[in-house]
Order: C-alpha cells, then structure tokens, then sequence
C-alpha cells in the first residue's frame, strides 16, 4: 500500500493519498485546495493514478480541493450519504465499499460533527484477508480530542454532541491497533485541545483521550460544548464554496 500524509499549516488540516502501488490506483480523502499540485506530484512520482477523492464530510474551516482533483484526474468523488451538495458525486451509504486494486475503503457513518459524515475503514488484501489497518476519522475523532458538534449543529449542539458520542462508541469497536489518521491537528479550531501528533492509534486514544472516557452521552456533551474556539472564519461562505463544488468562496483567497 502507498500512504502518503499531507499537512497544511495555516488551518491544520491532514489529508492524505493513498491506495494500491500493484494496480497503480490510489484515492485522497479530505483534500485541501492549496495541497492539488502536491497530491497530483505524488501521484506522478509514484507512477499510481488518482482513482477517488473522498471527503469525510462537508468541510467548514477550508475549501476541499475535491473539484480541482476530480476535473485535473478524472477521479470519481464520493461523499457520505445524505451530504448536501450541489454536484455530481457517489454517496457511500454505511457500510459501502470503494475497491483501489489491493486495498479496500469501507464507509463507517459517523456523524455528530456534521449530519453526514464517515470514518474511512482501510484494509490491504495483500498484508491479511481484509483485515483493518488504517482508519481516516476525519472530525469525528482526533488526537487528544473529538471534534467539535456545534459547526454544522444549527440550533441544536446538544443533539448533535449525543449523536457524535454514539459515533464514538462505534469507533471504539475497532481493533486498538489501527493507525489513526484524522483531518485535523494542533492549531484547528475544529477542536479544543489537539494534539500537535497528527497521527495515533485508536488503542492509544482510547485510553489517553479524555473525551473517550465519557459514558453518559449527556455529560459528553456538556464537555465537548465547553470553551469552544471561535468558530472558522467564513465559515458560512466556505460551507456554501464545498457544496456547490467551488474552488473557493466569494471574496477569498485560499488558506
């Protein structure tokens, strides 16, 4: 399997590329606008072909370069099922698979930071029979942290930071040794305390991210909707630029 992480600074966002070198076709969850050039480079100098672009949800903190990849590549762009957006793309339904040669994505519905949104389940049928190695949790789980559930909450944070707490509990039923790959580090306003590590395993978050340790779903909330950073600036314009599949909202340029 190739992976190859990509970190963007200024919003702290992490994407990544990702895929089968054998059949030469890999996929980048969660692009970010500014990373287009980096991901097709990468792509080049693997001598791969970008098949997918998968998003884990709606982005609010950053335009997606979704667009730009899919009309530079070809590549088929999917979304979680129920996202609403105003393009062509495939809606992975909970449970749906995405198959690049030797290595499988299948959609885990996570929602609770946004009402559609997947964790992405990666297996390589070359190192096991499917079994499970990576996990792209987007927003739902991050380093240290969970992702906030009031961005995309509308009048209801607490609603959506109990659906998020169930989203958890599903997560925590992976296997403990998967490597935890989500969309945000230190530095994000899509979360309160993350990690400056981008990178983890779900074994290690379960036992050392507080958020995890919440049972009730009420008291989770009350903790995840305390002290929450300011919300991401044109948030509102950037959400409406990533449904329409815009490169980038009215009146700003990119960071």
């Amino acid at each position: 399997m190739i992976l190859r992480p990509f970190l963007h600074a200024p919003t702290a966002c992490a994407s990544c590329l990702f895929g089968c070198g054998t059949v030469g076709e890999v996929a980048v969850v969660d692009p970010h606008v500014e990373k287009v050039d980096d991901y097709l480079r990468a792509a080049d100098d693997a001598g791969v072909r970008i098949a997918a672009v998968l998003e884990t949800h709606v982005q609010a903190d950053h335009v997606s370069g979704l667009p730009a990849l899919v009309e530079r590549t070809g590549a088929t762009p999917y979304l979680p099922a129920g996202a609403e957006v105003e393009f062509a793309h495939e809606p992975l339904a909970d449970r749906a698979r995405v198959v690049l040669g030797n290595t499988v994505v299948t959609a885990l519905s996570t929602p609770g930071h946004a009402p559609a949104h997947a964790a992405y389940v990666v297996a390589d049928r070359r190192r096991g029979d499917e079994e499970p190695w990576i996990v792209f949790s987007g927003d739902a789980l991050l380093i240290g942290d969970v992702g906030r559930p009031d961005l995309h909450a509308g009048g209801d944070p607490r609603a959506a930071a109990r659906t998020l707490h169930a989203s958890l509990r599903r997560l925590l039923e992976l296997p403990d040794d998967l490597l935890l790959l989500p969309s945000h580090y230190g530095g994000s306003v899509c979360g309160r305390s993350l990690s400056g590590n981008p990178f983890s395993t779900l074994g290690f978050e379960r036992r050392h991210d507080p958020a995890l340790a919440v049972a009730d779903p009420d008291a989770f909330a009350e903790m995840v909707l305390a002290d929450l950073p300011a919300p991401p600036p044109d948030q509102a314009a950037i959400v409406a630029a990533n449904r329409a599949g815009s490169s980038a909202p009215p009146g700003r340029t990119h960071t």
